[in-house]
């Protein structure tokens, strides 16, 4: 419980600062993609007898250099990344049957496995946590002008090309050590659901990211503690207190939005 408790909370602040990112910048499905092509590696390196995470590294990378070259079109090609998702999911599936042997750690990628967190794998997520937030910090300025308006930034100067082969590979770190937690089919419950709440909650964009980191750890700890004490996954506690989370959000932006404009009506 130590081990999931750490590597939750660093899986929870990465994937709430990535994610703001995600869904101002409309990609939430090439994100949810990234998660399946890291499947169909995991399941490869399993195959080959390798360590999943090798695997699942090697494929979110360059699934994420692809879709990075594709610039801010990719959020408008769902077809062509559908189409390249549903390949690496079968390929996946081929992998994991050509497999003799008892291929427990693809399917911990698939569904995640956080209660069976290692003390390296809690090293591992802290040094990848680490790097990913150093480079946001770095790169946040012209990130977040890219991100609000593509065009604007390109007409300024700025490579937007080089910022979104930038981010898709940020993603594709921060899928690779999510997995560990919720796993590639519930990705969305930590990468978007939090921030997708927090720009909800506000328009500011510092404030945003406070939001989504906070909302992700709210839902991370109190899964957590939910399943130690219940037969049931963590991965459903997540995924469905961040639903729950989100639909309050939703409310209560509704409620505030409407009272505003009764207030001005009067």
């Amino acid at each position: 419980m130590r081990n999931a408790f750490e590597t939750g909370t660093i899986v929870a602040i990465v994937a709430g600062v990535v994610g703001y990112f995600v869904i101002i910048r409309k990609s939430a499905f090439a994100a949810h993609a990234l998660s399946h092509v890291g499947f169909a590696g995991a399941a490869g390196a399993v195959y080959l007898g390798l360590s999943p995470i090798v695997g699942l590294l090697s494929f979110t990378m360059g699934g994420a250099v692809f879709m990075g070259a594709l610039g801010k079109k990719a959020a408008s090609r769902d077809t062509q990344i559908g189409i390249v998702l549903a390949f690496m999911l079968g390929l996946g599936i081929l992998f994991i049957s050509l497999y003799q042997g008892y291929s427990s750690e693809a399917y911990s990628i698939l569904f995640g496995q956080i209660l069976g967190i290692s003390s390296s794998d809690v090293i591992f997520t802290v040094i990848s946590g680490v790097a990913v937030l150093a480079v946001v910090i770095i790169i946040y300025h012209p990130l977040l002008f890219a991100s609000v308006d593509e065009e604007v930034a390109s007409a300024s100067g700025a490579n937007v090309t080089l910022i979104s082969l930038g981010f898709m590979i940020l993603v594709a770190f921060t899928v690779s050590i999510a997995v560990q937690v919720i796993g590639v089919l519930l990705i969305f419950a930590l990468l978007v659901t939090p921030a997708a709440a927090g720009v909800r909650l506000t328009g500011r964009p510092l404030l945003g990211l406070v939001y989504s980191i906070a909302i992700g750890l709210l839902i991370t700890w109190i899964g957590l503690f939910l399943a130690f004490y219940s037969p049931y996954p963590v991965s459903f506690f997540i995924t469905a207190i961040g639903f729950l989370v989100y639909l309050g959000v939703r409310g209560f932006s509704w409620f505030r939005h409407d009272r505003s404009r009764i207030v001005r009506a009067l």
